[in-house]
């Protein structure tokens, strides 16, 4: 029921706007309903995806129950768990030894995380990588300041 909230939200908010977009203002020169075409296709485009999504959110209701359950159990949870744990550290470590090493280490921990320790060589490589390049792009050719 509660996945049902968003595409209810969106049609009335979609509703809403085609609603306004009728009571604007008339071009002066030319054709005077000109101006509202445009707003009109987005708020009625709006409006069928947003039914859509309604239609199929709730024929896949008795199918989120059973994706609920799947997600609670198993590896999931440690999962999570132990990425909120390592988000943490890293928010605490990025101020102290900056962006790009706590970086290789947030990325090293998940990565170790989630394929485990057979992998480690590739784990090592993309964790230097990304965080490199990434700080490269912000630091070098964008002239953001890291710490």
């Amino acid at each position: 029921m509660f996945r049902l909230i968003m595409p209810v939200f969106l049609i009335v908010l979609s509703t809403s706007y085609l609603i306004l977009t009728f009571n604007m203002d008339k071009a002066q020169v030319g054709n005077p309903d000109a101006p509202r075409y445009f707003p009109m296709i987005i708020g009625f485009f709006l409006l069928v995806m947003s039914v859509i999504y309604l239609v199929q959110e709730w024929r896949r209701r008795r199918e989120i129950i059973e994706d609920v359950k799947e997600l609670s159990s198993g590896r999931t949870p440690k999962l999570i768990g132990v990425t909120i744990v390592l988000i943490l550290i890293y928010t605490f470590l990025f101020e102290r030894i900056g962006f790009l090493y706590s970086t290789i280490l947030f990325l090293g921990a998940l990565l170790f995380l989630v394929n485990g320790r057979k992998h480690w060589l590739q784990n090592i490589i993309v964790a230097v990588v990304f965080s490199f390049l990434s700080w490269y792009s912000f630091a070098q050719l964008l002239n953001v300041s890291l710490p």
